[in-house]
């Protein structure tokens, strides 16, 4: 049976029932699988055939045990996650000039990838919530696209209350409407002074109040939680199985997969993926906000002096929390080394990796951090080339596919993962010089009446 255990070594053995209902672990670190499964190609080739949700399945399979949702019960569960997908197929690859491959992870209620997991993970709680007829009071901080997401995850739904504290004038007007537009009872959001990285501050100390977590029935629905990051894993099978040459030859061939890269969630989930045996290469995009870009390159993850305010708002992050999870996974799962680790760096705010990790690091992992001139460059290119618009995070990816095509790099199959839609980055598209294509349940969100509390520093 699947058991998880916190990253620093304080906490072993929960079941994904508890780890779903928890945030940061008591310990103050985050919870991880305490092995993660291996497949063999035999298995690859037998999933390369499966649809996104199909995969998303089999990846969930292999977390949740039988005895905590029956797979009869995890592919109804699956269904009702997906079912307000205007697309058929979920997920899809956009095909465009000289070989960039676009994986279009958006197509959700608030067009942002973060609705294919959120959407899962809702559907999981409504699941135990129903069974143990118990409230949970989840609460999360945002940085853009997550506080909506996980908005329209449980809005309305019995037994839950979420509060979102997003930073205020640091949101696109678009993300900031997707949340402060909501009306269900339920549904409670914060504007914050500061930035993402401070509201996250206030709540890592709730979460190690174990009392106060019990008490209250707190959880998170950030990628603090594991469910996020397991639903994410079948992102990369799935950008795998659609841009790989040819599954006939052994070994399998190596893709290059290119995450947009903030908090470090959908990059984590991609060293899971590594760690199942999945054939890829990761390459993390950072903006100006270049913390996981100097660990990797480096070894040196400490924080700068402020969080830079860029054109693509959602991975203006500088501390990318789940690097603890990555850190972790690549350590050869040292509990003892992370917990060291992460609370020297907590403390004095700087961290040199050590040379063992930090190779291991930059062997499954490499990075580049890009300027908002690259984003508006790479956003125009790929308009003038192919009629299509990128928003600005998919645009942080998509410049590194520019870059290897310049310095004509031996082709291994690459594909970018494009983050949310175009829509929601209105201002970063006229900034290009482009169009904005506003859909119609954007435009309604500017007539709505909005709801939202001022929250004040140290409040």
């Amino acid at each position: 049976s699947m058991l998880y255990c916190s990253t620093r070594g304080g906490v072993v053995g929960w079941d994904f029932q508890a780890v779903l209902f928890s945030g940061f672990a008591p310990d103050g670190g985050l919870f991880m699988p305490e092995e993660i499964p291996v497949l063999d190609s035999a298995t690859l080739q037998s999933w390369s055939h499966l649809s996104y949700t199909e995969l998303v399945l089999e990846v969930c399979s292999l977390f949740i045990p039988q005895h905590l949702i029956p797979r009869a019960h995890l592919t109804t569960l699956l269904g009702a996650a997906f079912s307000r997908f205007p697309l058929a197929g979920v997920v899809r690859v956009a095909k465009l000039k000289d070989g960039l491959r676009v994986v279009e992870l958006w197509h959700g209620a608030t067009l942002a990838f973060k609705d294919l997991a959120m959407s899962c993970v809702g559907q999981f709680l409504r699941y135990f919530l129903s069974k143990l007829n118990r409230h949970a009071t989840i609460v999360v901080g945002t940085s853009g696209d997550t506080g909506s997401s996980a908005i329209e995850s449980v809005r309305g739904m019995k037994g839950v209350d979420i509060i979102v504290t997003f930073p205020k004038g640091r949101c696109t007007p678009v993300q900031e409407l997707q949340m402060t537009t909501v009306k269900e009872d339920n549904v409670h959001v914060f504007a914050a002074e500061g930035t993402s990285d401070d509201i996250d501050v206030p709540i890592r100390k709730l979460f190690s109040d174990a009392g106060f977590v019990e008490q209250h029935g707190l959880m998170s629905l950030n990628s603090v939680n594991w469910a996020r990051i397991m639903v994410q894993v079948a992102h990369f099978f799935y950008a795998y199985f659609q841009c790989a040459p040819s599954l006939e030859n052994s070994p399998l061939p190596e893709v290059e997969i290119v995450v947009p890269t903030g908090g470090a969630g959908n990059i984590t989930a991609g060293c899971v993926a590594v760690k199942m045996g999945l054939p890829v290469r990761l390459v993390a995009v950072v903006n100006e906000n270049d913390i996981i870009h100097r660990a990797v390159q480096l070894g040196d993850f400490s924080l700068s002096q402020s969080v830079k305010h860029t054109l693509a708002p959602a991975i203006d992050i500088q501390d990318p929390y789940n690097m603890e999870r990555l850190f972790w996974l690549l350590s050869g799962m040292d509990s003892s080394l992370i917990k060291g680790l992460m609370e020297d760096f907590y403390s004095t705010r700087k961290l040199r990796l050590p040379p063992c990790l930090h190779k291991t690091i930059s062997e499954v992992v490499s990075s580049r951090s890009v300027t908002d001139r690259d984003i508006v460059e790479t956003m125009r290119r790929c308009w003038e080339e192919n009629r299509y618009l990128l928003c600005p995070h998919s645009a942080v990816a998509v410049q590194h596919h520019y870059q290897q095509q310049q310095l004509k790099h031996a082709s291994l199959s690459r594909c970018c993962l494009a983050t949310a839609s175009a829509a929601k980055f209105q201002d970063a598209v006229l900034k290009a010089g482009l169009t904005p294509e506003i859909p119609a349940e954007i435009r309604a969100l500017e007539t709505m009446a909005t709801h939202s509390t001022p929250m004040r520093r140290g409040e």
